[in-house]
């Protein structure tokens, strides 16, 4: 019984996180976020589209890490919002250019950082 009491608050408690909420605050404030995220894409032809061939052209090019790989596409009513990290400022330009080239100037707002590899070397 006691373990099943456990069970069910350890669930109650990180359920938010399954989610995407955080518990650490109220969810009166976890709804006026304004910055897209990915559960917001439009599920428009359009939109899926064009995150589609963003997401393909980013792959393709295998000059770029996985970092970059991996970074978020998100399309809602023709507008992208790019999020995530990358290895460097030109991989940055490079994702940043592929999602113009399908979305059109203007239409892209990068939220990508950089975030270079961290050294091996110096921390033994």
């Amino acid at each position: 019984m006691l373990a099943a009491l456990a069970i069910a608050g350890a669930m109650s408690i990180n359920g938010a996180h399954l989610y995407g909420q955080d518990s650490s605050k109220p969810a009166s404030d976890q709804s006026k976020t304004t910055e897209p995220t990915a559960d917001q894409a439009k599920n428009n032809t359009v939109d899926r589209d064009m995150m589609k061939k963003i997401r393909k052209a980013v792959v393709e090019d295998k000059s770029l890490s996985t970092y970059a790989h991996n970074v978020k596409i998100i399309a809602q009513d023709g507008k992208v919002t790019l999020k995530g990290p990358v290895r460097s400022d030109d991989e940055k330009r490079s994702v940043e250019q592929k999602a113009e080239q399908v979305a059109g100037s203007g239409n892209v707002v990068s939220q990508i950082t950089v975030e270079p590899p961290k050294s091996k070397t110096g921390s033994r």
